[in-house]
């Protein structure tokens, strides 16, 4: 069976063709900047190089077109033919409370993701698009939709709560839904395959950190608690989110320069975090460098990152009164060696301890236990694969079964 995976964004639309049964790519890309005059789709060629190709792209509709044509490419494509496409699963961001699992999209189910606009304004009316623009080239194949929120609906109300007059939670659904759900499922699910467990009994804190990022609690294969809230800004320090900030501060920036809602949304979300601290770059890559020249911005951004990090993944093991596995993953949890050593050398009263070594040699596509052998709790580095999670929601849903 091959299923086409979308994550559509508001200017990109990227995509992953699978052969579920053998867990084959066929194929991986994307389409970007959408819309403008330089848009252009990305992709690997069958001989595995990277192509670039620029494209007159208006559109959400355009962009799967373009996608569709390169899938089908007598000379760049993997298929022969859309009809070789059984299925297509698609990324939603947030599903609110009506969605606890992945779904079947049907009139219905759009309907309910549009109800959602008002808390993900920035997210669902773009993943709506997409699944548009399926049904407008692809009307006869079933889709799937895929909600990041579903995997922290089984967190406790203490937990999702925010102190707030009830009726702000009653009249307009304010709450922690959290986030980046699908890859916290798929790790938490993974790391015990590789440690040859199961997630029951399991006490397993994940820490999905890079660009964006977000650390989950969960205990006996479910969500208990998440840093990330009604939208993804809240928890940790990000690459261009702010994270934790007490409210009061912003209120007080917004009325002492007058900025507007939206004003004030573009700075927690695209001014702030490691970047508004750096003043370099969101990218830890840059970040590294400038450390090595001696920018002591970026020293304290990092410092920063990595103090958040910590203080999460002890809170989290407190909560749950112990931890047995914490895996890393995420651009930053899977390549960067120091921020673990960083994170774990405080995490020594837990038992975690890791080697060294082991530790350094595991970046650029590698994954592995990280741990040293008398350590208590294992620390493992986890590749995650939120295409491959949604894929298999899509293959059981499409054949009549419940996701795992």
């Amino acid at each position: 069976m091959n299923i086409l995976v979308l994550n559509c964004g508001s200017s990109s639309a990227k995509y992953k063709l699978i052969e579920i049964k053998q867990n084959v790519t066929l194929a991986e890309g994307g389409v970007e900047k959408i819309g403008l005059p330089d848009a252009f789709i990305k992709f690997k060629d069958t001989d595995g190089s990277k192509k670039i190709i620029e494209l007159d792209i208006n559109d959400h509709i355009g962009a799967i077109k373009a996608i569709l044509d390169t899938l089908t490419h007598p000379e760049h494509g993997c298929i022969t033919s859309l009809e070789q496409i059984n299925a297509v699963g698609h990324r939603v961001v947030h599903g609110g409370e009506k969605f606890s699992q992945s779904v079947l999209i049907t009139d219905e189910v759009k309907q309910m993701i549009k109800e959602c606009y008002p808390i993900a304004p920035l997210h669902n009316p773009v993943n709506m698009m997409g699944i548009e623009a399926i049904d407008h080239v692809l009307p006869n194949v079933p889709q799937v939709a895929v909600f990041d929120t579903a995997f922290h609906q089984t967190m406790p109300k203490k937990a999702f709560m925010y102190p707030l007059p009830q009726l702000f939670y009653r009249d307009d659904h304010v709450r922690r839904y959290g986030f980046h759900g699908t890859s916290h499922r798929f790790v938490s699910r993974r790391v015990c395959e590789m440690l040859g467990t199961t997630p029951e009994n399991k006490k397993i804190i994940c820490c999905h950190i890079g660009n964006g990022a977000s650390i989950t609690a969960v205990e006996n294969g479910r969500s208990i608690d998440t840093t990330m809230g009604l939208t993804p800004v809240e928890g940790l320090m990000m690459g261009t989110r702010v994270g934790d900030v007490d409210p009061g501060a912003l209120l007080f920036i917004m009325e002492k320069h007058n900025f507007t809602p939206a004003q004030m949304s573009n700075i927690i979300n695209k001014q702030s975090g490691v970047l508004g601290i750096s003043e370099v770059s969101s990218d830890m890559r840059e970040i590294n460098d400038a450390i090595e020249k001696g920018d002591e911005n970026a020293r304290l951004a990092l410092e920063m990152y990595e103090h958040r990090i910590i203080k999460y993944v002890g809170a989290y093991a407190a909560l749950m009164n112990g931890v047995d596995i914490i895996a890393f993953t995420g651009g930053v949890g899977e390549n960067q060696a120091s921020t673990r050593e960083a994170v774990c050398r405080h995490l020594e009263f837990l038992g975690a301890k890791i080697d060294p070594e082991v530790n350094a040699e595991t970046f650029r596509g590698k994954e592995g236990l990280i741990s040293t052998p008398d350590s208590k709790v294992k620390v493992v580095v986890v590749l995650t694969d939120e295409e491959l999670m949604i894929a298999r929601d899509t293959e059981a849903i499409v054949e009549g079964r419940q996701p795992e």
